[in-house]
């Protein structure tokens, strides 16, 4: 048998989270507008500011769209990983646990296996997998 340990997963940010996380382009807008109304007309703000908070307002805006798009993909990856133990022979670390996989299941970044007695084990460190 073979022992496979799970890959450290990232937190990842719930839905609502997301939301509260990301400011659309339009909030930006009128953060920008509201700024050039109240500044002092006798000191007004140099344009160049504004176009460098643009420019930072725009790469945090993509960076947190790149950070969802590679969890969604170490997410496809984990589930076509675990897609190999189905059919094959599992055994948790303190061998309580054992049987052939049935199906698995990612949920929060983790992947936990089915096995044919509808026992549920999840796949991390000190589990053995065996041939099918």
């Amino acid at each position: 048998m073979t022992t496979v340990s799970a890959a450290a997963t990232t937190a990842s940010l719930s839905a609502e989270a997301q939301k509260k996380a990301t400011v659309d382009y339009n909030a930006f807008l009128k953060l920008l507008v509201a700024q050039a109304k109240n500044q002092d007309p006798t000191n007004p703000t140099d344009s160049t500011q504004y176009l460098s908070q643009l420019a930072s307002f725009s790469a945090v805006e993509q960076g947190i769209q790149t950070n969802q798009k590679l969890e969604q993909m170490l997410a496809s990856s984990r589930l076509a990983e675990a897609n190999g133990l189905i059919g094959r022979d599992i055994v948790s670390a303190d061998g309580a646990v054992a049987g052939r996989v049935a199906f698995v299941t990612l949920m929060n970044g983790e992947i936990a296996a089915t096995l044919v007695d509808g026992a549920t084990l999840k796949i991390g460190d000190g589990v053995s997998i065996g041939q099918k």
